[in-house]
């Protein structure tokens, strides 16, 4: 009996030991390869573009091919992907998800136009979604205190391995979509929350944490708020999948020896990462970017992507071919030059909107104008794509001191690019960008020829994204409504109807002192 003990002893003994070496091990053999593929910033492009990216079309084919090569595969999305074209917000972002399932997403993080229809409806849309919505510092405000709205992590079994995703919302989202849309929701510190969220995985014995977040590496992004800081400071996070700047990263942006990975925009690029994940804990990461070209050259479009595309695109084209009129010249929306200064399509839109609502001014971002009319026909789907936020209109009445401030905010960012470039009617300015930030402005002249008086109400037409004080147009925050109107689609495709012309060339609304 003594010798049996002895051996059940020395069994039991090994066992711990085996025990505490798999455990050191991380209960894993052998080395297995893991392929990442991610998108991010699409906006709703579905359909390959002339200067748009590859389409999913392309996209499901490079998810098939690689899913037919590698054992394992996970396809991310990092958001700003269900609004931006009207096949994507004539159905409020419907076709885009039907899209998404059939590419065969493992999981996405919402961008902050993602939110553009509302958080109700993305909860809907994240019910129809066969992948999890990840963002684990959105929250809804309770008298019991936050309630997470989305999943904040999911974890993949990867041939014994753990990988962990946990994804962040970009809190720029407060001022980045229409402010109403966003009632009742709160934007958790991204830091803050990636360190409960590795520590929650660590726990978990999870061995590979991906942060798939919307963020960026904008430069007028706030540090705690950008992506790379996330990736400084939070020990245990192996990747970083990102989106929101529209930056391409084409090998990935080390920090700290960790990666921050981004496409750009678009879908014309789509990004990979093979993961070799080691029993010793130790991993590395081959970072590369599919292009458009090299889609286009090695893949066809997915067969079942196509009969989708067509159906939906059945579907709608009762509403985007309705002939509204034409134009003899090209309405210039191009983002480097709306985001910028002034152009004629900016001039047309601020001019409609005047006409509609006989206030004295208009105002609107140039990030709200996203794309170009060529000469010819107009039609409906032209203006939703020029306009595809769904925003409507509002008069309030401001002083000249506001209209100042927001002339200032619009040109804060030049010369780089903002989605809040104040693009007028009913006025014009001249700004000095050596001047401070600030203290820009160096004229501003009423259409009626008299200088703008800092101590008069003004009516001013705006978005109802400006009117909330999105772009940081603060001051019109809680100024007096005069009225609401309806779409600025609707008031473009009424203007044009109505037989107006765009001018060939500029108005000299926004002057630049060189």
């Amino acid at each position: 009996m003594k010798k049996i003990t002895k051996v059940a002893i020395i069994l039991a003994a090994i066992s711990l030991v085996s025990c505490s070496s798999l455990e050191k091990n991380h209960h894993h053999k052998e080395t297995t390869e893991l392929v990442i593929l991610h998108a991010n910033d699409t906006h709703g492009r579905i359909l390959e573009g002339s200067s748009d990216g590859m389409g999913y079309g392309k996209i499901d084919s490079i998810v098939e091919d690689y899913e037919s090569k590698y054992k394992n595969v996970l396809y991310l999305d990092a958001g700003d992907t269900l609004h931006g074209t009207v096949m994507a917000s004539l159905d409020k972002g419907e076709s885009m998800v039907k899209v998404l399932n059939e590419a065969g997403v493992d999981a996405m993080v919402p961008g902050n136009h993602d939110f553009n229809y509302g958080i109700e409806r993305l909860k809907v849309l994240t019910k129809e979604m066969k992948f999890p919505v990840l963002a684990a510092n959105v929250v809804k405000k309770g008298i019991f205190g936050d309630k997470l709205i989305f999943d904040d992590y999911v974890i993949k079994d990867i041939d014994g391995y753990k990988v962990g995703i946990f994804g962040i919302s970009t809190p720029e989202t407060l001022f980045k979509t229409s402010p109403k849309n966003i009632e009742g929701v709160k934007f958790l510190d991204p830091v803050k929350t990636s360190e409960k969220m590795v520590k929650k995985l660590k726990a978990k014995k999870v061995d590979y944490i991906i942060a798939l977040v919307h963020l960026g590496l904008d430069e007028s992004t706030l540090p705690e708020n950008r992506s790379d800081n996330l990736a400084k400071l939070v020990p245990g996070i192996d990747l970083v999948i990102d989106g929101h700047s529209h930056t391409e990263l084409k090998n990935g942006l080390s920090v700290n020896n960790n990666y921050v990975v981004q496409t750009g925009e678009y879908d014309k690029n789509f990004g990979k990462v093979i993961v070799t994940l080691n029993p010793d804990g130790t991993e590395k990461e081959d970072i590369s970017l599919i292009s458009k070209e090299y889609a286009k050259a090695n893949y066809k479009d997915d067969e079942d992507m196509v009969k989708l595309v067509k159906e939906i695109q059945t579907e709608q084209g009762k509403i985007t071919s309705e002939l509204v009129g034409k134009t003899d010249i090209k309405l210039v929306g191009d983002r480097e030059v709306v985001r910028t200064g002034e152009s004629n399509l900016a001039d047309y839109l601020t001019d409609a909107i005047l006409w509609r609502t006989k206030a004295d001014i208009a105002l609107t971002n140039g990030g709200g104008i996203r794309s170009s009319i060529n000469a010819g026909e107009i039609k409906k789907g032209d203006v939703i794509q020029v306009l595809p936020f769904g925003n409507y209109v509002i008069v309030k009445e401001l002083t000249g001191e506001d209209v100042l401030k927001a002339l200032e905010n619009g040109v804060s960012g030049y010369p780089a690019q903002l989605g809040g470039f104040a693009q007028v009617a009913g006025l014009k300015y001249t700004f000095d960008p050596s001047k401070p930030i600030g203290s820009r402005i160096v004229d501003v002249t009423m259409s009626t020829g008299e200088k703008l008086d800092l101590k008069k109400t003004y009516k001013v037409a705006t978005n109802d994204f400006i009117a909330a004080g999105g772009d940081l147009y603060v001051m019109f925050k809680g100024k007096k409504t005069v009225a609401n109107y309806e779409g600025l689609d609707e008031i473009l495709s009424d203007y044009i109807k109505a037989g107006f012309k765009a001018k060939d060339g500029l108005d000299g609304r926004v002057n630049i002192v060189k």
